[in-house]
């Protein structure tokens, strides 16, 4: 779910954007100076939602194949995550391959605490991505 937020306090547990604006809203109006409180959160770099075409059926396939590679590629302080997908997560910043449940593509997302992490991070999974499908053309999203 990219950019999805999910609230279970005083709220339903789904995702709701209406419903998070008016979570910042509150928050926000608690402090006499809401722009500071913005201007605290960390900064980030993340690339758009990237999408790799593929065959029909072979999104699942190509995700279980990086996850079984990714034990081998990636080492500490790397932590793995295949909930959903494949997740690389290091500590200035995660990685994220996953097949779409509604077309058939690959998803990509990647997010640094520097752009040079980002774009570590994003060569490094690319990289991981080139050994199970050679070639890939990477592309924005069709939103």
């Amino acid at each position: 779910m990219s950019g999805h937020i999910f609230f279970k306090e005083r709220w339903f547990g789904f995702d709701d954007g209406t419903y998070a604006g008016c979570r910042l809203l509150e928050i926000l109006s608690r402090s006499s100076d809401p722009s500071a409180v913005l201007n605290a959160l960390p900064t980030s770099y993340s690339t758009p939602e990237l999408n790799v075409s593929c065959e029909e059926g072979e999104p699942h396939r190509l995700t279980a194949q990086l996850q079984a590679l990714a034990e081998t590629t990636f080492s500490a302080p790397a932590q793995i995550s295949t909930i959903d997908g494949l997740r690389v997560d290091w500590p200035d910043g995660f990685g994220l391959i996953r097949a779409s449940n509604t077309t058939p593509v690959l998803v990509l997302r990647f997010e640094g605490h520097t752009s040079e992490a980002m774009h570590r991070i994003e060569t490094d999974m690319l990289a991981l991505l080139e050994r199970v499908k050679p070639g890939a053309q990477v592309g924005g999203a069709a939103h």
